[in-house]
């Protein structure tokens, strides 16, 4: 009883532990029959190599006489008779009976001689005949059977077990040719090859012209029929899949392609909204109607085609990357690139369409890999697919896919991957579906009475109306579909859980990668969901990324930029003094100009509004006025759209920060003089200077920088004459930035040129 109790006594696995376990034990059956089939392959063809073997040794050995027969010479033969007649009694015989003896012994068999002579019986008789030809003396070879082949039939199963039955492979006879005499001059006419007209290249475009103008009809009357009606019809896809093994050399590459996009097509509008599992047995067992057999034929084709249809997209962009050409000449290697590629794009409109279909797992091994491709073009299509999968993407499941796959591909390559790679993961929708969480773990959750409580605590009839009102309700949270929002927000923290680990693995191990910038933007966009144990480590190492110089001006604005988005989350709870990153912004502030890079000026304007806007509790006044006098000299010396930009976030500290208006002052308050080349903004002394740099905007040749000059040389006020326009003062400093972008190398809006002066002539 001990050890069955202790083995009762052992937890039962998990649900998710056994399918783990059930993957491992299907790949090791797998292998295992593999092995197998492998090992009694082997067996087979060593046994048939040693039959081989022995048969060559037999046909080839030379076969020995068993007795080789020599003449003796006249004198032994007449000793010998002599011998004979003195071992013979002959004084008690005849000389008649003496001879008849000797006479008899001439002719004697092979009983009657003596077995020791070495002379043939028939000696006299074969002297009289012909000399023996030299190829009847050639020792002759034995006739070499045919390998019959083996066909290996169904088991017989018997109480001993099971007996395998085998039988030889039916040979067909080949009919024997007659001989017949055959003229010379039929000879030397099938000697010559024949002759192929050759045809101009304006016949050769023609006939191709032809050629593509029928496949192409062909190609549309299957697909018309399979989207006619597909339950029907859905046996002729696989007739349209098989024109991908085109083999014509004039059309091959062009069919390809054109069934391929024209599959795509067809599988995107006939596959329908759900998954299609397998059948299980009882399933297949249980009588059906007549309909529901025909839907089941249907989904079962289905499946098989749209596998079977990836398998052959996946194979021509493996040909492709292998430099391999296989299956036909029709397609030489110069055209599997175009082939590959219309193929990657096929892959790609799969993955983004159909992300609740089978085999989407596998799509997405098939292209995040192809993320970081040599060929720009490749890559540029995957990176936007995985994009726009992760932006339309409201469960999560295939999101969750996208990021194992790409956190193993980092890992893997040690984290040698394009930046492009980790941009895809800023397009992942998981900030409003985690603070939609925290509302709901703070929200007070509704419990049911348990039986002892309502036996307790209410009467019969109580108890009868407690527990129709909780089915109700039960009835109601399903209604609202809440365990699919647990089960949604469970996967995104899952997948948030390996977006971070990818993020933390390249700070702490490849902090000098060119992925750092993808990096920085990444935490920067994720920070307020960060776990609060992490944020005092991972602003010191932010810090310290920052003060090492190692890092470019567009990293160390992300590496504010994420350290505050940390602060304004979450960590408003700490206490925690970002002083030193308000230093270091207003230090590197000067390094913009009209020169560099203009996609900076964004960064910038988003870091003034975190610490300036949004922290207007924990800013000095000096601090704010410091940043308002060195973004002013700031937009003397950058392009159009980055001064509008720059000038509409002095217009919000100028709101936030009222008493700042004391800038536009000429007269100094208290003591000091303004030094802007000390990098603290708190001790410059801001409050003894002006701001003159508008009266030269206000002369700027953009008429959007003019405007905004004239709009703070009055206060900024909110009404009144010097008031912005509705629309442009409930736009953001980063919106106004791209409104009037200049990438384009155009202005906008436009600018008129310099007034042209009249030439006034001298009078005569």
């Amino acid at each position: 009883m001990g050890p069955a109790s202790k083995r009762n006594k052992k937890k039962k696995p998990s649900f998710r532990k056994l399918l783990k376990t059930s993957n491992l034990k299907l790949e090791n059956k797998l292998k295992n029959r593999q092995f197998k089939q492998q090992s009694s392959a082997k067996k087979q063809r060593k046994e048939q190599r040693k039959l081989r073997q022995a048969i060559t040794d037999v046909s080839h050995k030379t076969l020995k006489p068993l007795e080789r027969y020599k003449k003796k010479p006249e004198g032994e033969e007449e000793e010998d008779e002599e011998e004979f007649l003195e071992s013979l009694p002959v004084d008690m015989m005849d000389d008649d009976d003496l001879e008849q003896i000797r006479a008899m012994a001439k002719k004697a068999s092979f009983l009657t001689r003596d077995i020791s002579s070495c002379t043939p019986v028939h000696a006299k008789k074969r002297k009289s005949e012909q000399p023996v030809k030299k190829y009847e003396k050639m020792p002759r070879k034995m006739q070499q059977e045919e390998e019959k082949e083996l066909i290996h039939l169904l088991p017989i199963k018997d109480k001993s077990g099971l007996i395998p039955q085998s039988m030889e492979k039916p040979v067909v006879p080949e009919a024997e040719e007659e001989e017949e005499p055959v003229d010379q001059d039929e000879l030397n006419q099938e000697e010559e090859p024949e002759i192929v007209p050759l045809l101009t290249p304006q016949e050769q475009l023609e006939l191709r012209a032809q050629k593509l103008t029928e496949k192409k009809l062909h190609m549309a009357s299957l697909s018309s029929a399979v989207l006619a009606d597909p339950h029907v019809n859905i046996k002729k896809l696989k007739e349209l899949r098989a024109m991908l093994m085109e083999t014509d050399p004039c059309v091959a590459v062009t069919v390809r392609k054109l069934v391929m996009v024209s599959l795509l097509e067809v599988f995107k509008d006939i596959v329908p909204s759900y998954r299609i599992r397998p059948l299980t047995e009882e399933e297949k067992a249980a009588k059906v109607k007549k309909e529901t057999l025909q839907l089941r034929e249907f989904e079962e084709g289905l499946v098989s085609q749209y596998k079977f249809y990836l398998e052959d997209l996946e194979q021509t962009v493996k040909d492709w990357k292998q430099k391999k050409q296989k299956r036909s000449q029709a397609v030489s290697l110069q055209s599997y690139k175009g082939l590959a590629e219309v193929a990657i794009r096929c892959i790609c409109d799969l993955l983004v369409a159909l992300p609740h279909f089978n085999f989407h797992n596998n799509i997405v091994v098939m292209v995040v890999p192809l993320m970081r491709d040599s060929v720009k073009k490749v890559s540029e299509m995957c990176c936007g697919a995985v994009s726009k999968l992760l932006k339309q993407d409201k469960l999560g499941q295939a999101s969750l896919a996208v990021v194992k796959v790409i956190s193993g591909m980092v890992k893997g390559r040690n984290y040698n991957v394009k930046p492009e790679v980790l941009n895809c993961l800023l397009c992942l929708r998981i900030k409003e579906v985690e603070m939609r969480k925290d509302t709901e773990d703070t929200a007070p959750k509704k419990k049911f009475m348990s039986f002892k409580e309502k036996r307790t605590n209410l009467s019969r009839m109580q108890r009868k109306w407690k527990k129709a009102e909780e089915k109700l309700q039960k009835e109601l949270l399903e209604a609202e579909a809440s365990e699919s929002k647990d089960k949604k927000i469970k996967l995104h923290t899952e997948t948030l859980n390996i977006v971070f680990l990818i993020y933390f693995r390249i700070l702490k191990k490849a902090q000098k990668s060119i992925l750092l910038p993808s990096v920085l933007e990444g935490l920067a966009r994720f920070a307020h969901l960060i776990n609060l144990e992490f944020f005092d480590d991972l602003l010191s190492v932010l810090y310290g990324l920052i003060t090492s110089g190692d890092l470019t001006y567009r990293e160390s604005l992300h590496c504010i930029l994420t350290s505050f988005h940390i602060l304004s989350g979450q960590g408003d709870v700490l206490n925690i003094d970002p002083l030193k990153f308000y230093n270091h912004l207003y230090k590197t502030l000067l390094t913009l100009h009209a020169g560099g890079r203009n996609e900076d000026t964004a960064i910038v304007l988003q870091c003034l509004d975190v610490m300036l806007t949004k922290r207007r509790k924990q800013v000095t006044l000096q601090r704010a006025q410091g940043f308002l006098k060195r973004l002013s000299t700031l937009s003397l010396h950058l392009l159009p759209d980055s001064s509008v930009g720059i000038l509409a976030a002095n217009r919000a500290l100028m709101h936030t920060f009222p008493k700042c208006d004391i800038l536009l002052d000429n007269e100094m308050q208290g003591s000091g003089v303004y030094l802007p080349e000390l990098d603290v903004p708190e001790y410059c002394n801001p409050q003894n200077t002006a701001l003159w740099e508008l009266h030269l905007l206000k002369r700027h040749y953009h008429p959007m920088v003019r405007k905004f000059a004239a709009h703070l040389m009055k206060g900024a006020p909110s009404e009144g004459s010097g008031a912005l326009s509705m629309e442009l003062s409930r736009r953001t400093p980063v919106q106004l930035f791209e409104d009037y972008s200049v990438k384009d190398m155009s202005f906008n809006p436009p600018v008129a040129g310099p007034p042209s002066k009249k030439k006034v002539f001298p009078s005569n």
